[in-house]
């Protein structure tokens, strides 16, 4: 099985050589057009006999080799985006390396909550790989191990026999986690833990690192955004507010955060968000919000959001490491499109609500 993303930098080189590779590596990504005919695509078969014409080949025709299922389909498409950034990284030169490591810390915070987020409402094991993208530390091979132990306990266990970080913030608060059931205690210490971590490793000077710490700013307040949601929607008795807030947002400080986290219903916070960015993003989806009930609604908007942001980053300097991050960004939504077509096509979902559920760029 494929690892890990992170590979050693290329040291000496600057980023004229990366940039170039990776320049070349955008134009090979999926167009839109491409999209919505395997969205129309009759079956999964078909799916794997038009994406055997694209990057994607060596991959989809291996695991075509096991049977043309929706399973081998995600099995191809992981591979796919585990090898492609391992590829990216063994040509950064060492300050592209550092930066874009730290951001891509992002998917072992991700895969680890959605272990523990999947063992929480008892899914199965290939649920749970289902959705897992092995393109930080952890690879294939641990997050299938994580994802098949049986409960939470062993999670924590297993990271902290691992020596991974992620280990000990969740063993601080495992034992109130399992006395009262509450999620959002263990995800709220991965959070902090991670982007404690990330803003530290960024707290340099340069345009690079001002630009990376820009796209992890804007992580952190979608955090922020979602937290308020949610409050709006539990009784969390006598805790502090504040003790969701995360430090190190692009738009959101804790004054604000505080402000929204004191009102009592989705208008008025978006209402008090008016002098940020986000507003015309969540109000386009408060009517599907309202329709659904669901705080995913707001979670995808935001993603869409920080995407596009990343993807801006490509826009700036030519020799700079936002190149690489815009990649990695358009490159994983990619990827997750293919899934949700795939997923989609194999239980018979709509093509209209396909289309819904993909963000095109």
């Amino acid at each position: 099985m494929v690892r890990a993303a992170v590979k050693t930098p290329a040291s000496g080189r600057d980023y004229g050589y990366g940039n170039a590779r990776v320049r070349g590596m955008r134009s090979r990504l999926l167009a839109g057009p491409f999209l919505e005919e395997l969205v129309e695509a009759p079956d999964v078969a078909r799916i794997f006999q038009m994406l055997a014409d694209t990057e994607y080949r060596s991959d989809v025709e291996t695991e075509a080799l096991k049977g043309r299922t929706p399973a081998t389909m995600d099995e191809a498409l992981a591979v796919n985006i585990v090898r492609t950034f391992r590829k990216i990284m063994g040509f950064l030169n060492a300050e592209a390396y550092d930066l874009v490591t730290t951001l891509l810390g992002r998917w072992d915070l991700f895969n680890i909550k959605s272990v523990i987020r999947g063992k929480h409402v008892h899914l199965s094991a290939d649920e749970i790989e289902d959705g897992l993208y092995a393109v930080g530390s952890l690879g294939t091979v641990d997050l299938r191990l994580l994802a098949g132990l049986p409960d939470t306990r062993s999670i924590v266990d297993t990271l902290l026999t691992w020596g991974s970080p992620y280990g000990e913030p969740l063993r601080e608060n495992l034992t109130k986690y399992e006395s009262d059931g509450y999620l959002a205690l263990l995800e709220l210490a991965l959070d902090r833990f991670y982007y404690a971590w990330a803003e530290e490793r960024l707290a340099g000077r340069g345009v690079n690192t001002a630009l990376a710490r820009g796209v992890l700013g804007l992580q952190v307040d979608s955090i922020n955004l979602l937290s308020t949601f949610r409050l709006l929607k539990s009784d969390i008795g006598d805790v502090d507010p504040s003790s969701f807030f995360l430090e190190g947002g692009a738009h959101i400080d804790r004054e604000l955060f505080l402000q929204m986290a004191a009102l009592s219903d989705v208008d008025e916070v978006l209402d008090a968000l008016k002098s940020t960015p986000y507003t015309g993003r969540l109000e386009a989806v408060v009517v599907r919000f309202e329709q659904e009930g669901s705080i995913a609604v707001f979670e995808r908007a935001l993603e869409d959001y920080v995407l596009r942001k990343a993807l801006d980053a490509g826009r700036g300097d030519p020799l700079g490491v936002g190149i690489v991050i815009s990649y990695l960004w358009a490159k994983q939504n990619e990827v997750t499109n293919l899934r949700i077509i795939v997923k989609g096509n194999s239980v018979g979902m709509p093509a209209d609500r396909m289309r819904r559920e993909l963000i095109l760029v």
